[in-house]
């Protein structure tokens, strides 16, 4: 019984102490009036944007002081017409010139006996000694013409026309056989010189080149089929670049080319694309060009690895600098000047890449300044204030483009209502020197800004306003804001052609949007 009323008593123990948790949690909860958790409703006529998951993040314009574009490097440039040339890297094998290769073979059977050419890659002249070989065929012909040649010198004072036309008609056959033999006018006459076959037939080269390939051996039975050797002619080669296939639109025969060799490290051979050949490898998805190439000193020999520069023109083209571009995932953007310190980021399309730019499709036009350095920087304030929905200025003061004056000289700003109202505003603004004389003769500028906000629908919204100098430093305008909360405001003023002072400030504006 005792155990069973200490369970009770320690159940109830437990409820009154979540009931009191509860109560404590549900009094420290803020109330609506609670400045720190008021929900506010949407408000009406605008639709909440969320970009789509996986895209790039939204840009906004960036508005930086000089002295702030002086601290992060920015530095511009203007866009404009190029005749560019595309420069393509890529590698390549020496090859020997399919042209230049001849194969030697004889037009009769026959068995080999000595091989006076024994070895690839041996120099051989035209009409050079190869091998002998002895062919029952050829002999059988050289006694023919031999015959022939004989039975003409017999008949050949005939009185009758028929036997000595016919017997020169004989010679003439027999000597077009050994002809077709491919036995040469000078072995011919020494045939008919001695008077006896020739058993030992000298086989020459028919061309000039370097053995690539030898089949002949000793004592070896050849057909008319049977290669003996190839022959290549050296003096000009073939180099084979290989280029990546999204370069193959822009080369074409004709384009310059400089090869270099890291064997001769002080040479540049120059060539240019003979053809480009209508093939993607497909293991290395890379288009092979052909450029043709003296090679009078031997320098370049077959199978050498080499290095290929390709010159492709493109014309005259717009361009912009590579740093002038920033790469955001599926997006290439820039920012363009639009002056007053104020950059614009702007989607574009690209082409080709150069070593130092890119040529523009689409996005940009001639005479358009954009930034070409601390891009990433710009950018990052770009991502900031469009994630924000605000913009949070520089502080005040000048950038090192102002004279010193603009350094000695303050502003104060009042509207009317105060603070402004959204609608139209009186502003004065008062400018006092260094001494504390009023300044006047001044051209005075005020600018009311308020950033877009693309994930509520809400578009930049702008109010400027010349101000009147009436005496006294004192100088007075109007101007009409479209909506109630913080706007970015920048006073500038100029005296004599200079800009003596440069002031931003957030004034909070009512009214509602």
């Amino acid at each position: 019984m005792n155990y069973r009323k200490l369970f009770i008593v320690a159940v109830a123990l437990n409820v009154a102490l979540a009931l009191g948790a509860y109560w404590i949690w549900r009094s420290s909860r803020p109330t609506q009036s609670s400045t720190s958790a008021v929900e506010h409703p949407p408000m009406e006529g605008f639709t909440v944007n969320t970009p789509p998951e996986g895209s790039a993040p939204p840009l906004t314009p960036v508005e930086l002081s000089p002295e702030r574009m002086q601290s992060i490097g920015v530095r511009t440039g203007r866009i404009e017409y190029k005749t560019i040339n595309s420069d393509i890297r890529a590698t390549g094998t020496v090859d020997v010139d399919e042209r230049r290769v001849a194969y030697v073979q004889t037009r009769y059977p026959g068995w080999v006996k000595d091989v006076l050419v024994n070895a690839t890659y041996q120099f051989v002249k035209k009409g050079q000694p190869l091998f002998t070989i002895y062919s029952p065929e050829l002999v059988a012909s050289e006694q023919e013409y031999l015959l022939a040649r004989t039975n003409a010198q017999r008949v050949g004072q005939s009185s009758v026309q028929d036997v000595s036309s016919g017997a020169d008609t004989l010679l003439r056959a027999a000597r077009d056989r050994l002809l077709q033999w491919n036995i040469s006018d000078s072995d011919i006459s020494k045939l008919e010189a001695s008077g006896k076959t020739l058993t030992d037939f000298t086989f020459a080269s028919p061309v000039s080149g370097y053995v690539i390939e030898r089949m002949v051996l000793p004592n070896g039975y050849v057909q008319p089929e049977t290669r003996l050797y190839t022959i290549a002619d050296l003096s000009s080669v073939w180099v084979n670049g290989q280029v990546f296939q999204e370069d193959a639109g822009k080369l074409k025969p004709g384009v310059p080319a400089e090869v270099t060799v890291d064997a001769y490290p002080s040479r540049t051979f120059h060539a240019r694309v003979e053809q480009v050949l209508p093939q993607i490898d497909p293991s290395t998805r890379t288009l092979r060009v052909r450029l043709a190439m003296p090679n009078p000193s031997l320098l370049l020999k077959p199978g050498m690895f080499v290095n290929v520069r390709l010159r492709a023109p493109l014309g005259r083209q717009l361009f912009v600098p590579a740093s002038a571009v920033l790469q955001g995932g599926s997006r290439q953007v820039v920012f363009v000047a639009r002056g007053h310190g104020s950059f614009e980021p702007r989607e574009v399309q690209l082409g080709t890449r150069t070593d130092d730019g890119f040529v523009v499709l689409k996005g940009l036009q001639a005479g358009d300044t954009v930034a070409t350095s601390a891009n990433f920087l710009i950018d990052s304030e770009s991502q900031l204030q469009a994630a924000a929905g605000a913009y949070s200025p520089p502080p005040p003061g000048a950038g090192t483009e102002m004279s010193t004056t603009a350094q000695q000289v303050s502003a104060e700003l009042t509207t009317d209502p105060s603070p402004p109202h959204k609608g139209k505003s009186a502003v004065q603004v008062k400018l006092t020197s260094a001494d504390g004389k009023p300044l006047a003769g001044a051209k005075v500028t005020v600018r009311f800004r308020m950033p877009g906000m693309p994930e509520m629908g809400m578009a930049e919204m702008n109010a400027v306003a010349q101000l009147n100098d009436q005496g006294n430093g004192t100088y007075t305008g109007s101007l009409e804001l479209g909506s109630g909360g913080t706007w970015q405001v920048s006073i500038s003023a100029e005296q004599a052609g200079k800009l003596v002072l440069t002031k931003r400030m957030n004034v909070t504006a009512t009214g509602g949007m």
